[in-house]
């Protein structure tokens, strides 16, 4: 549609100047960039981990116009802020859309704020690269899911916890809303299979931006004093992590003693905290800062000279952030054209590098492929990788663990082309989104 929209320009141009007529310089603009639109939120609870990944967009945009843009057309970032409000990323998303004539957008971090946005991408046929570890049990047409399924970085983050480290009793705690709810019914049911009792999982719930700490951290002391190896399994988000490793502190909790594993702290929100405290607990993600790679040292590199900050920090959903660009800018090369159809066809299949080693390729169900890394806390508020998996594992968009979703998988390749094909029923549209 863009192309012939495009053409029936073209002739309506061509016979203006024929006719002798001056074209308004306006009119000709809207085709002279490619437009990117950038989600992410600059103010609010998820700032402290938003702000950056807009600035790794506007850094990639930079550097593929140095490259001589895409299509013979350079790029052009369109930069809104939506705030951490959730009904305001679904109107913002609109904005880009509609009114601002985006090929793509790049954005969104909580699954709360994806759910938002997820009616309009579908809606007016749109692309969305989401660049952040989600709890699975979703597929849709218009997504792109270049962070981690549970398979892909809670699941492995239990079995490290479990095998290598000996733990027995589970703290599960997040903040209260869907991403932290159905990662924790997922492990909560995988624990479970693997023969945990159930009075040996403590689940936990905060509102965004939570700040008192006391209490809940006496009741995972508490919990951890049973003689059983305890760990917490953390999918805090924002800025409430910060005093809950304060309180951590203060209560004496040490990473020998009760280690918590994040699925949400990186590099980024750790610049903010005094982390010698921290030092021995983990996290798990595909990617760290120290990853000793030629691919990353290039990466850090340009990225501290684009920011003039040598002290400026990389993280995992930046490197998501990389991955999914440039799938796109392949993607968009192969079909010769931004229209989101055919970009949808061209880019299952394609595969670039990552900064951890390697390539990943977006898979029929629209999820990556990535390495899992599981890192311990440094004193320099880096990761010292303390495992990881052999080769890159495919994401796992419907969980094994839960009974609603056993049974589905997501191919939108032709014929199939369906997020929640049931191989029990045989039929497209079991459970959940499709």
């Amino acid at each position: 549609m863009r192309g012939f929209q495009t053409t029936i320009r073209s002739l309506f141009a061509a016979g203006a100047l024929a006719a002798g007529l001056s074209m308004a310089a306006p009119a000709m603009a809207q085709d002279d960039t490619i437009k990117v639109g950038i989600l992410h939120s600059l103010s609010g609870t998820m700032a402290i981990s938003e702000t950056t990944l807009k600035d790794t967009m506007l850094f990639l945009i930079d550097e593929q116009n140095k490259k001589g843009g895409l299509l013979g057309k350079k790029l052009e970032a369109v930069v809104v802020d939506p705030a951490s409000d959730w009904p305001l990323f679904a109107e913002k998303a609109r904005e880009l859309i509609e009114k601002d004539k985006v090929a793509a957008v790049f954005g969104c971090w909580t699954s709360v704020s994806r759910k938002s946005v997820l009616p309009v991408f579908e809606e007016l046929n749109n692309l969305l690269f989401y660049p952040v570890q989600y709890e699975g049990e979703e597929s849709q047409r218009n997504v792109f899911y270049t962070g981690a399924a549970p398979n892909q970085q809670a699941i492995p983050a239990v079995d490290y916890l479990m095998n290598e480290e000996g733990v027995q009793r589970w703290v599960l705690a997040g903040t209260d809303y869907v991403y932290p709810q159905t990662t924790n019914k997922i492990l909560q049911a995988y624990l479970e299979s693997k023969g945990v009792a159930k009075e040996d999982i403590m689940v936990n719930y905060t509102p965004f931006g939570h700040s008192d700490w006391q209490t809940i951290v006496t009741d995972i002391k508490n919990f951890g004093s049973a003689g059983k190896k305890t760990a917490v399994v953390s999918t805090i988000n924002g800025d409430a992590n910060v005093p809950f490793y304060k309180e951590l502190a203060n209560q004496g909790i040490k990473a020998e003693d009760i280690p918590v594993v994040a699925f949400s702290v990186g590099e980024e929100e750790l610049a903010g905290l005094d982390t010698a405290p921290l030092v021995g607990h983990l996290t798990a993600w595909n990617y760290f800062q120290s990853v000793d790679t030629p691919e990353n040292a290039d990466f850090i590199a340009k990225w501290k000279e684009y920011t003039k900050n040598p002290k400026r920090v990389t993280n995992d959903p930046m490197e998501a952030h990389v991955i999914g660009f440039n799938m796109w800018v392949k993607a968009v090369e192969k079909a010769g054209t931004t229209d989101p159809d055919a970009v949808i066809d061209a880019i299952v299949g394609v595969s670039v590098p990552n900064l951890s080693g390697g390539f990943s390729t977006m898979m029929p169900n629209h999820h990556i492929t990535k390495p899992v890394l599981i890192g311990e806390i440094q004193a320099d508020g880096q990761m010292e990788t303390v495992w990881q998996t052999s080769g890159l594992v495919v994401g796992d968009e419907w969980s094994d663990y839960l009974p609603d979703s056993k049974d589905l998988i997501s191919d939108w390749r032709a014929p199939m082309s369906c997020g929640n094909f049931n191989v029990a029923t045989g039929k497209c549209g079991g459970k959940g989104v499709n």
